[in-house]
């Protein structure tokens, strides 16, 4: 009886052990993070510097969960770090001016301005109280109430105060009780640099007003006596000077057609040439969405849509306009091949970055357009200039690649009087700077080996010494992560300027003497300082305040590294699991993917955007991210284009390889039942995992995936999967364009899978997933599918999405359906009205 009885009470153990090994779903636990609630538990995690004209100084606000917003000055070379003002003074003072009341920890959010000087501080508070509407601010309405406000009641509205704080001074100053005026004329007025003339777009052609009649338009747009002169008499939808037509309804471009809208170029530094890419996609096919939730009738959305493999290109024009003699000339480039043209710009400094007069200007000052033309298949990038006065053109630099040429925003540097030039490439292998002079000739390669420059940060003319981002230099650590550099021009001196185990983000001062470094990884605490030029640390600035987000039970990720597929190359990735973990149970392994090429959606940082990882784990999973061949371009070259000619499936492989080899090292991960969700990208490369592996992935969300990228953008498929050019025996170039799409393999489905598009997605059109629906309905598959109306790429809708990949995993790796058509999750956060 003894031998029995312990006997049914081992058989006990087993059964509730077993019934333990498929977690519950947690759906408190998952709503505990939400968004909106992480947001009340995790504020400032970084210091964004707002560097000053004078001397190395800076401000920054910063918030945490104790003290409330605090703004802070720095002055880097006396090495101070003090309060912009005292917030209970602050409180106070705003308290008497506006009788409303304040609190030190609960100020409003300034929008400071700094006076010229920059020893004082400028910014506009509202109260509550309300004030009737003065005869000056009338005159600026809509004058068709007037009788009726004049017999009615006066128009009321809240007081406005505008303020001066001197810094170090024992109050504010009312300069006046004036509203801000909204400035309209930003979103049109490209201002020359000697602010004698205004450009701007009008009927698709170019118009132009003297200062004069500009800043009649700054008081009051409709004044009927501004002058406004007609420049260009050519130009049409499609083939315009300036104005912006995408993302409009067809009655929204013909409602704005006649107003001012922008004109973007580039301005000569003497203001007397603006230098304008025109781009004619008048013979590029229309493409469509319609927004049915509109008001009134659904309206249709046309725009010019290239498509990859399409025989036709974009035609671009480099026109010249003379200021003082109100001409246009053209700079003759090769029309004969298909092109793409980029001019490059003149550095903006940081501290002018808030200058409401910053136009964009040509790189030389000296009358010369640096530009780069881009073959259609992206294998030649070459760098040419332009003389502005003749219009002759000299080819400096010819990059030519069999896979596709990656750029940088700053993919050259002019300096030294303008006689050197710092070019990116990846010629070699990897990303490094290599050293010209202005005449084309090759001087030096100034960084060289196994790493990855990723981009220019300043440079010290007079010592010769380039200051940039890299990664891989630290062979000890994780390559993904970024660190900021020097090296001199001749290649000796290479010098890490914030070393550390951790992945960083920098902001350097324009005398390149100081920078501000934050850093952190997934698991651990974000913290910021200033460093010298020397990578001296000058003061530690702020750690992150957490203390809400572990009191509500978080807990960091884990970073791993496993193989991948070839058993030789190291892919990188995080582990995401419940908070509520319990290593006898046994998890569904979720991955969330995004292939690139561009970048991996593998979190190098801390972050508080946690809903397509950390939050969804909370529901009874293991989440992870990791890199594929063919992703991130901060590795080598061949990592980066592993995947070309194969864009479908070329990081499955790594996908499936590195899940087996967790699972062979965690007995907590199911290797029998394994999930995989991503948007865009990640759309397309989830539902091909589960068609390419259909043993081997079970369940999928995807949503907005570019399922057949003969029906995407020709940027992205041709660039990272690659066009054909072919010439025939007459000279005459055509292009082959072949990927593989996932409708093709739908009758390998036998998992499930939801589909999800925005029917007003003009990126990734919604034709690209009801293509893949069409082709599961046509091999007899069970499917799901949904349309989020209104929605463009990203989903409006992004809370409700959550729960219903949520409801979705739930259903089918932990076999409990939620029950119930409310979803309370949502809903019990929201005040109900009656």
């Amino acid at each position: 009886m003894k031998k029995y009885t312990i006997i049914c009470a081992l058989m006990l153990s087993f059964i509730s052990l077993t019934a333990q090994e498929t977690p519950t779903p947690n759906y408190d636990l998952a709503s505990r993070f939400s968004p909106n609630k992480i947001a009340k538990m995790v504020h400032s995690t970084s210091v964004r510097p707002n560097w000053l004209q004078k001397g190395n100084r800076f401000w920054y606000q910063y918030k945490t969960s104790t003290e409330g917003s605090k703004y802070y000055l720095v002055d880097a070379d006396k090495k101070t770090r003090k309060p912009l003002f005292d917030n209970v003074k602050m409180a106070k003072w705003l308290s008497e001016i506006t009788k409303d009341p304040y609190e030190a920890k609960h100020l409003p959010r300034f929008n400071f301005e700094f006076t010229k000087d920059e020893n004082a501080i400028r910014f506009y508070i509202t109260s509550n109280e309300e004030v009737e509407v003065t005869e000056d601010e009338k005159e600026g309405d809509d004058k068709k109430d007037d009788k009726k406000k004049k017999k009615g009641k006066p128009k009321m509205e809240k007081k406005v105060y505008h303020l001066e704080y001197r810094l170090g001074a024992n109050g504010l100053t009312i300069l006046d009780t004036k509203k801000k005026e909204k400035q309209p004329w930003k979103s049109w007025a490209n201002i020359a640099p000697d602010s004698s003339i205004v450009l701007y777009s009008k009927n698709y052609n170019v118009y132009w007003m003297d200062k004069a009649n500009f800043l009649k338009a700054v008081k009051d747009e409709k004044d009927s006596t501004i002058v406004e002169n007609q420049w260009t008499k050519d130009g049409e939808i499609n083939y315009s000077y300036g104005g912006r037509t995408y993302g409009k309804t067809d009655k929204d471009k013909l409602k704005d057609k006649d107003k001012r809208q922008g004109l973007y170029g580039h301005w000569s530094h003497d203001s007397k040439q603006f230098v304008f890419t025109r781009t004619d996609a008048r013979h590029i096919e229309d493409l469509w969405v319609i927004h049915s939730t509109k008001k009134g009738r659904p309206q249709l959305e046309t725009y010019k849509y290239h498509m990859a493999g399409e025989q036709d290109f974009y035609k671009y024009e480099m026109l010249v306009f003379d200021i003082p003699s109100k001409s246009k000339k053209e700079i003759e480039l090769d029309s004969t091949i298909q092109q793409s043209i980029n001019i490059y710009s003149y550095p903006r400094k940081n501290n002018a970055r808030g200058d409401e007069h910053n136009p964009t200007k040509l790189l030389s000052k000296n009358g010369k357009i640096y530009f780069s033309t881009t073959s259609r298949d992206r294998k030649r990038l070459d760098i040419h200039v332009a003389d502005i006065a003749t219009g002759e053109i000299k080819t400096l630099i010819e990059e030519h690649s069999n896979t596709y040429i990656e750029q940088r925003g700053k993919s050259i540097v002019l300096f030294n009087n303008e006689q050197e030039i710092l070019f990116w490439s990846e010629r070699d292998g990897w990303g490094h700077f290599y050293l010209y002079d202005t005449s084309g000739n090759l001087k030096k390669q100034v960084t060289n080996g196994p790493f990855h420059v990723d981009g220019f940060e300043g440079i010290n003319e007079k010592e010769r010494t380039v200051y940039f981002t890299a990664n891989g230099i630290a062979k000890d650590q994780d390559p993904y992560y970024s660190h900021l550099y020097k090296i001199n021009l001749n290649g000796s001196g290479l010098k890490s300027l914030n070393p550390g185990n951790y992945n960083t983000s920098i902001s350097l001062s324009d005398s390149n003497q100081y920078f501000v470094s934050n850093f952190s990884r997934v698991n651990t605490v974000p913290k910021s300082e200033l460093r010298d030029s020397n990578g001296k640390l000058v003061m530690k600035l702020e750690e992150a305040d957490l203390s809400q987000l572990f009191a509500a039970g978080y807990k960091f990720p884990e970073p791993f590294k496993a193989k991948a597929a070839d058993g030789i190359t190291d892919i990188y990735g995080v582990m995401y699991k419940p908070y509520d973990f319990d290593s006898i149970k046994k998890y569904p392994l979720i991955e969330y993917v995004y292939p690139g090429p561009q970048t991996e959606a593998v979190n190098k940082s801390f972050s508080q955007y946690m809903d397509r990882t950390d939050r969804l784990a909370q529901v009874g999973f293991v989440v992870i991210t990791l890199g594929n061949r063919g992703g991130h371009p901060a590795r080598s070259k061949w990592y980066h284009t592993y995947g070309y000619g194969n864009l479908r499936d070329y990081g499955l492989a790594d996908k499936k390889y590195v899940a087996e080899q967790l699972a062979n090292k965690y007995d907590f991960i199911n290797l029998d039942k394994v999930g995989i969700f991503g948007h865009s990208g990640g759309g397309f490369m989830s539902t091909a995992a589960m068609l390419v592996y259909p043993d081997f992935f079970k369940v999928a969300v995807s949503s907005a995936g570019n399922h057949d990228n003969s029906v995407y953008n020709s940027w992205w498929s041709e660039t990272h999967h690659g066009i054909k050019e072919e010439k025939d025996a007459k000279g005459k170039i055509s292009y082959k364009y072949m990927i593989d799409k996932n409708q093709s393999l739908a009758k390998n489905l036998k998992g499930k899978i939801m589909l999800a598009t925005g029917d007003v997605d003009n990126n990734v059109h919604p034709a690209g997933t009801i293509r893949m629906v069409n082709a599961f309905l046509k091999a007899n598959k069970r499917f799901d599918f949904m349309l989020f109306p209104g929605s463009r790429h990203g989903f409006n809708d992004r809370e409700y999405w959550f729960w219903r990949k949520a409801d979705y995993f739930s259903k089918h790796l932990l076999g409990k359906e939620v029950e119930g058509v409310d979803l309370m999750e949502m809903n019990r956060d929201i005040p109900q009205k009656r």
